[in-house]
């Protein structure tokens, strides 16, 4: 595995792969890498010929500087996690390969990033949208790899490909679940043994949720009673607990449409976000 820190050099690697007529798979990661992350990977090396992981801890998707400055930044043992997968580059640019003095331009999505963490986090999805429209196009990727807890940034990625024709195929991969059920993040590392026993009541308040809904129960009242739950371990404020349609992420109560239930709680001045599927494609 190469680590590669400037577009330049990188694109040297990829027109030799592209010549070879190789297909090419990114994992954007913002390090502190898990088990999560590592699944990305495992599964663009299943997929691509050549797989590179980038390492960008990107400001413009942070609207709180504090959480900025706390954000982990673990560049070695990130590369120490990536060496038993088959990863070709490890990129890891300064800040100026992303954005160069005079950078002007911002990426806005409208539609699936207006609620959920979008209403929470002003500017955050435009954040988004630009540094991975800028990865995908330094990499030259045919395939990008990223995971569901996240889901509506993965449908904010999926609208930008698809309207700026960037000819990537978008893989949205599985929830990587910690034995408690909690979803794995780089930002349970600021929850200690306490907080994290507390934070596994969220999955399984989804999960108890959604059983209702699919058994027919009201969904309104479902997330009162889910509500409740979480505020009764400990949990809150709650950012949002709200039923939405996969496709466009419209508000529903309708349970014929593929739907997931999507939450954002904190917990310890730690925000986490989690959803589930109610009803599957």
């Amino acid at each position: 595995m190469k680590i590669v820190r400037t577009k330049s050099d990188l694109r040297g690697l990829t027109r030799g792969w592209r010549a070879a007529g190789e297909t090419i798979g990114v994992v954007p990661t913002m390090g502190a890498l898990h088990e999560g992350h590592l699944s990305l990977v495992s599964a663009a090396c299943e997929q691509a010929d050549r797989v590179i992981v980038t390492l960008f801890v990107n400001p413009k998707q942070f609207n709180n500087p504090e959480d900025l400055a706390k954000y982990p930044r673990t560049e070695e043992s990130d590369a120490r996690k990536l060496d038993p997968f088959d990863v070709d580059v490890f990129y890891v640019p300064e800040a100026t390969e992303i954005y160069p003095e005079g950078f002007a331009t911002n990426i806005s999505v409208n539609g699936v990033s207006d609620g959920l963490c979008g209403a929470n986090r002003p500017g955050h999805f435009d954040g988004v949208a630009t540094v991975v429209t800028k990865l995908l196009v330094q990499t030259d990727a045919d395939f990008a790899f990223f995971g569901e807890k996240d889901f509506q940034q993965v449908q904010v990625v999926r609208r930008v490909v698809e309207d700026l024709d960037l000819g990537c195929e978008i893989v949205g991969c599985p929830t990587v679940r910690e034995a408690s059920g909690l979803a794995l993040s780089s930002r349970n590392l600021r929850l200690d043994d306490a907080a994290r026993q507390k934070a596994s009541a969220i999955y399984a308040a989804l999960t108890d949720a959604t059983a209702m809904i699919t058994a027919g129960q009201q969904v309104s009242n479902v997330l009162d009673q889910t509500r409740d739950k979480l505020v009764k371990h400990g949990l809150g404020p709650i950012d949002y607990l709200e039923l939405r349609r996969e496709h466009d992420l419209a508000l529903t109560e309708d349970t014929r449409d593929p739907a997931r239930l999507f939450v954002a709680v904190w917990l310890d001045g730690v925000r986490l976000i989690d959803n589930v599927i109610v009803r599957d494609t």
